[in-house]
Formats: structure tokens, sequence, C-alpha cells
């Protein structure tokens, strides 16, 4: 079968396309449409070189060290020196997942035309991901501005033969690997070195990679709630679409939507629209409030990261002007400065734990005897066993840590390079602790899913087409209950499927897709 072909030219590459690329599910290559841009921008770093004119990032120091000239004996050396003393990442290896998402977003950023780079360079990027050459890249580094630089240059180290790059869950010399692959080390030239770790490559790709997982998490978190709504009998009425008509936040109306589509055939719920119960708890009444709010910052994460992963966020930035030559053509500016990723990605871990914080309101709903009409905890023989009274403290523990990365990282800078560089906005932490956060709110949704769908046990009826299928999947992972049994691993692989298996796929090729 013909692996699917990425084409990068800085300007049209979309999340689901790192994804696919980040796990290697497609190829990559430059669109034609990219090199004359690439090579115009090149071409000015050429003349520069060639007359001798002084321009920063191509034969000058860098940082505080902006007023050194450096000759032109030693451009290609000062390129080397600037990627070896900067490959000083600190923390645990990125997986080879974050790296080639990494590796992408450069590249693309690179295709715009405004770097200079040479053309060598972009064609050892390429190279690298489709043989699957993955550098040893440290987490820790970067402070998001100046780019991520400390992680970027792990990559540009592996790129000129150094370093180390994984292979076979072990990290080997670089030089090896290429030598088995039949590539050769690049040769950096002027501002090279420089346009490979001034980005915001790193912080972008982990954003990415969140983005990614919470496409579906998001959707099957409303699956979820959905089956704890038909679980707890609670009333669909507060989903009604002249309601929020009456305040139209496009997420809440969304949300709603997306509710009444799934339990529109629900039988259960179809038995009791006639109770006398007025008012549902507030965790099941206003969750399209909530949900619909979390589903709004995801949107906004989206649009972000859209335009950040086509943008040129090097410095300097070149722009050719053949028609009158000249040092205004490369210009210096602030665009490796990730304040933008880092609000966005804080403002939606804040999200996620209000997503969490209201999923585990609704366990508790359904464990506590004197509000569910249930078996205590869901117990069989309530005392002698204790059900899932643990599942809701793990979502507990979970949703504690939620709560400590809903702390902002942007609200933290700190001067470098001897006040050059006097305000960061440590974007890659942010991202990276977005990422996290994904991860620990898939664990809590598990949890709400474990206890939802035993709930449902207890009904004679069944829910909603979608609700019931995926049921099933869950059933694949966790049996019903038959007497008390450690449920870890199930949480665990339940949480694994939220994020990163094909489960909403699946459900939405069987019974319907809903809205977006």
């Amino acid at each position: 079968m013909t692996q699917t072909t990425v084409y990068v030219d800085g300007n049209t590459l979309s999340p689901q396309e790192v994804a696919m690329v980040a796990d290697q599910r497609a190829k990559v290559a430059v669109s034609d449409d990219a090199w004359p841009r690439i090579h115009a921008a090149r071409s000015v770093v050429d003349r520069i070189v060639s007359t001798g004119e002084t321009v920063y990032g191509i034969n000058t120091g860098f940082g505080a060290l902006v007023h050194e000239r450096i000759s032109s004996e030693d451009i290609a050396q000062l390129q080397l020196n600037l990627i070896r003393s900067h490959a000083t990442a600190l923390g645990d290896p990125m997986d080879a997942e974050s790296v080639r998402a990494m590796m992408l977003i450069r590249l693309n950023s690179l295709c715009k035309g405004h770097s200079g780079i040479h053309p060598d360079c972009i064609n050892q990027l390429v190279d690298f991901l489709n043989h699957g050459i993955h550098p040893h890249v440290p987490r820790i580094g970067s402070l998001g501005a100046s780019g991520d630089l400390a992680p970027l240059s792990h990559l540009a180290l592996a790129m000129i033969g150094e370093g180390k790059v994984l292979k076979e869950d072990a990290f080997v010399d670089t030089k090896d690997v290429l030598l088995e692959t039949g590539l050769v080390p690049v040769t950096l030239s002027a501002k090279d070195g420089l346009s490979l770790i001034n980005g915001t490559s790193q912080m972008t790709a982990f954003a990415t990679l969140a983005h990614q997982q919470l496409q579906q998490l998001l959707i099957l978190a409303d699956l979820v709630l959905s089956a704890s709504i038909d679980a707890r009998q609670c009333s669909l009425t507060p989903m009604r679409d002249d309601i929020h008509a009456a305040r139209p936040h496009p997420g809440q109306r969304l949300v709603a939507q997306r509710l009444r589509e799934i339990l529109q055939n629900s039988p259960i719920l179809n038995d009791h629209a006639n109770c006398e119960r007025v008012q549902d708890p507030y965790s099941f009444r206003c969750s399209p409030q909530v949900h619909g709010a979390v589903y709004e910052s995801f949107q906004r994460l989206g649009e972000m990261l859209h335009v950040e992963m086509n943008s040129a966020t090097d410095n300097p930035l070149i722009f050719p002007d053949p028609s009158q030559p000249g040092p205004h053509e490369v210009v210096s500016q602030g665009n490796f400065h990730g304040e933008i990723v880092a609000l966005t990605c804080d403002a939606m871990s804040l999200a996620l734990f209000e997503l969490g914080s209201i999923s585990e309101r609704r366990i508790d709903q359904m464990l506590d005897p004197a509000r569910s009409d249930l078996p205590a905890f869901l117990a069989k023989d309530s005392g002698l066993e204790s059900g899932y009274m643990i599942v809701q403290y793990v979502a507990g523990a979970a949703l504690a840590e939620l709560h400590g990365q809903a702390t902002p990282r942007s609200a933290f800078s700190t001067s470098t390079s001897a006040g050059q560089e006097d305000h960061v906005s440590m974007g890659a932490t942010a991202a990276w602790n977005l990422l996290l956060g994904v991860k620990r709110l898939a664990e809590v949704i598990a949890c709400e899913a474990l206890v939802a769908f035993e709930a449902l046990e207890h009904n004679t009826l069944g829910s909603s087409p979608h609700v019931e299928g995926l049921r099933m999947l869950v059933r694949t992972v966790s049996r019903p209950f038959d007497e008390d049994r450690s449920t870890s691993a199930e949480l665990v692989e339940l949480a694994h499927q939220f994020r990163c298996g094909g489960w909403l796929a699946r459900l939405e090729a069987e019974y319907g897709r809903l809205p977006r």
C-alpha cells in the first residue's frame, strides 16, 4: 500500500498532518512551490557573506554578543559552535512522536522562505523524517523566547552527525546510524545553525499532539456524560435548543446539540420522560455550559496552532528584495517569542481541570446510594465488598494533579543573556504541561466511564445506540462487576483508548457522526 505523503510549503500544514507524520503514517516532501522562496532567501545570505556586510545572525555573535563581528573565515565555525554550546538540555528524552512533530514543524517554518537556510539543511530534515532517524532531545531547556533553543540544538546536533539518535529503544551514536542509512552529516554555513534552533517548534509540537488527543477525548467525554445521564436517570430537558439559543455561546449550543443527538433514541430516557424529578444536580444539568466552555478553549487552541505551525518564527527574518538589495532585507524582530502558545496552552490546561472536576462530581453522584437509588458504590454485597468506592478516590487524585497543572506556566519569566533577552514566555513548559494534563483528564474520564457503565447494568432498559456502542467497547477492556477486583489496568487501558485509540471513529462509522 502506498504511504501518504505530506507536502510542506510553509503555509498549509495542519495539526492532523503533523499527527500523521509524528506516528509515521505519512512520508514528507517539500512542495515545489516552496523552493523558489527558499532559494531567494538563501541568495540574500550568500550576498551578505560575499560583500562583507555586518548582519546579526550571519556574521555576528548571538544574544548579548551581538556586537562581536565574525570574520568570513570563521562563519561556518560560528554555526558549529552555536549548535554545540546550545545543546545543553536536561531531563528525560522526548519520545519519537514528539521529536518527529518538532522536526516537521521546524521544516515547515523554514520552507516559508524567510529564514535563509541552505537547502541542504531542508533536505536533511526530510531525510531524517523519512528514514525514521530520531535525535536524542532532552525535554527541558527552552524558555519559550529566542525559540526553543536548547532542545532544537540537540536536533541540529544530530543533523551534523554528532550527538545520539534512537535505534531500537536505545540511543546510539548518530554517525553510525547515518552511515548505515547512507546519509552524510550536513555541513553548516552562514545562518544555518541559527535558523535550525531559533523557533517555536518544540512548544508547537507538544501543543499539537495535545490538540490531536483532545479532538477525540472531548467528544468521548460527552459520550461518557451521556452514559452518566442515563445511569442517573437525569432529564434531557436542560439540553433543549431554545434554552441555549437564549444564551448562545457556540460551545454551549454545540454540546447541548451533541447530547440531544446521542440520547435521542434512549429507551431509559424515554421511560422516565414524565417523572416527577424537577431538577438534576449541576454536574448533569449544567454540563453543556461547562463542557461547552471547554470546547471553545479547544477550538481556540486549534486556531492558534494553524497559524503558529505555518509561521516564520526565527530571527532575523529575510525579506528578499532583488530589485533593491541591501541590509533592509534582513530584519531583527521577535517572532520567536512563544507568548501566544503559552497563554493558549495555559487556558486549555485550566479548562481541562474544569472538565475533570465536573466529571468527578458525577462519579460521586452515581456511587452515593442516598442520591442514586443504586447499591452503595455499585457493589453486590455492600460492606463485605467495596465495589467502585476507590475509583472515585483515584479520579480525585488525578484531579488534584490537574489542579496543580491549572496554574499558568506563562506567569513566570526570567531575564537571560546579560539582560538582552529580558522577557520570556515559558511556552514549551506550558505546552508540555498541557500534554500531561490531557493524560490526567483521560484518566478521570475513564473513571467516570467505569462507574457509569456499571451503573447502567442495574437498569433493565438499554441506552441509545451511541452509548450502547461505547458500552460494548468498554466491556472489551472491563467486564461488569461480579466481585471486588483490581481495576487499575482496566482504567489505564480505557484512558489510553480515550486519548489515542480509534474508538470514536468506530462509533461514528456505525452509529453516525456527532456534531462538531
